[in-house]
């Protein structure tokens, strides 16, 4: 057989493991399980390239326990490699060795980079607040209660990076002491409709600046949210969410996971998170329901969603994927990881309407004709996050005639 069709050969991976074993003093006996999980996620080429970097660690002196050898195949950098990526989808699935921290150490390199933004005079202090609140974390994990994410601390470090270049720019300013009000009111007003998540971001900060005595005053304390409580945010006409539909359940323009999601965020009120995490295993054929997120009860699925929902599985049926959940990317394919986030955000971008506008406008719709109880009951949401989308006034046309 000529060298194209070799190259292309399923059974090639195989042989390559067989020559492996061979040379091995004491292959492990994990080694034929790894190999068959290797052909099954990725092509021959690219499984031959991670057997042969695989070979070479194994060949070394170092020990080849399952833990052992995964740190010796990651990668220095951001990204700790795909051979690195398969022995841990193999190893924490069979229980060999423990996952590694690689999404700790890119959530510390996220918070470095926002660190090192800061103006230097500044920094010291933004980086003992970041600090207190991993401490914090910690105390909380601890506890059992609800700990900081690392979204939620590089969000908080996003606004006090930006609060710092606003007082050293604007402001000519180089020391938290130095900071006012009017300062802080200045820096609100550069960005209006996150008026209040900064706000409450910036008296965290300057609370725990004035305990460790590196202000006298506290800037924030004084200064209101006045942004308004209710739901502000926009909604999907009528007219649209007919042609939305139309496109996502009859149409052929539209890939199967913009489909999904966006039959599921506009009949379901589905959130891309939720879309993102649901798994084959959490759909059930007999009563036609899935499972979405933290929702205490399964979600029955309309016929029109239910063919969306096959019509991406068949998709997935395609990439042959031993992945569990139902959107599975290029990416994600070779393990067991669900989509990025990114991709998520950015799936709905061919019809021009964001997920979250789809969720909302279904909420607003479901609390302003039904009790807003059951539908936090159903969503499994908090009662007062429900509440926003009550309108306070009454349509006219359901008023009765005079």
């Amino acid at each position: 057989m000529c060298s194209a069709c070799w190259q292309r050969r399923p059974e090639r991976p195989f042989v390559q493991a067989a020559h492996l074993a061979a040379r091995l003093a004491g292959p492990p006996g994990w080694l034929d399980g790894f190999i068959t999980h290797l052909a099954g996620g990725h092509g021959p080429a690219r499984a031959c390239t991670m057997i042969t970097e695989l070979g070479r660690l194994l060949d070394d002196e170092y020990p080849n326990q399952p833990q052992n050898l995964l740190d010796r195949a990651r990668r220095p950098g951001r990204s700790m490699g795909p051979l690195a990526r398969a022995l841990e989808d193999y190893f924490t699935a069979g229980g060999l060795a423990l996952p590694t921290d690689q999404a700790e150490r890119l959530a510390a390199g996220r918070r470095q980079r926002r660190l090192g933004a800061i103006p230097a005079p500044l920094r010291p202090a933004a980086a003992r607040f970041c600090e207190h609140m991993l401490a914090a974390r910690q105390r909380a994990r601890r506890a059992g209660t609800r700990p900081r994410s690392d979204h939620t601390i590089e969000t908080a470090l996003a606004t006090v990076r930006d609060l710092a270049k606003f007082l050293a720019r604007s402001c000519s300013k180089q020391d938290w002491a130095l900071a006012d009000v009017h300062d802080i009111e200045a820096f609100l007003a550069t960005l209006p409709k996150a008026r209040k998540r900064r706000l409450t971001v910036l008296r965290q900060f300057f609370g725990f600046a004035r305990t460790q005595k590196i202000i006298l005053a506290d800037p924030t304390r004084g200064l209101a949210a006045t942004a308004p409580r209710g739901f502000t945010g926009q909604t999907v006409t009528l007219n649209r969410q007919r042609a939305l539909f139309r496109r996502w359940t009859t149409g052929t323009d539209a890939h199967p996971h913009e489909a999904l999601l966006g039959i599921l965020a506009l009949l379901h009120g589905a959130s891309s998170s939720e879309v993102r995490d649901l798994q084959a295993a959490g759909i059930d054929p007999g009563t036609r329901a899935i499972r979405l997120g933290k929702r205490p009860h399964p979600v029955p699925l309309d016929p029109a969603s239910w063919q969306v929902l096959q019509r991406c599985l068949a998709h997935r049926e395609t990439q042959r994927t031993a992945n569990p959940h139902v959107i599975v990317t290029k990416g994600t394919k070779a393990g067991r990881a669900s989509a990025s986030t990114a991709y998520m955000s950015h799936v709905l971008d061919p019809c021009g309407i964001p997920p979250r506008m789809l969720r909302c406008t279904r909420l607003a719709d479901l609390v302003n004709t039904m009790d807003p109880k059951l539908v936090a009951a159903a969503f499994g949401m908090n009662p007062e996050g429900v509440m926003i989308y009550l309108a306070d006034r009454v349509d006219p046309g359901r008023l009765p005639e005079p």
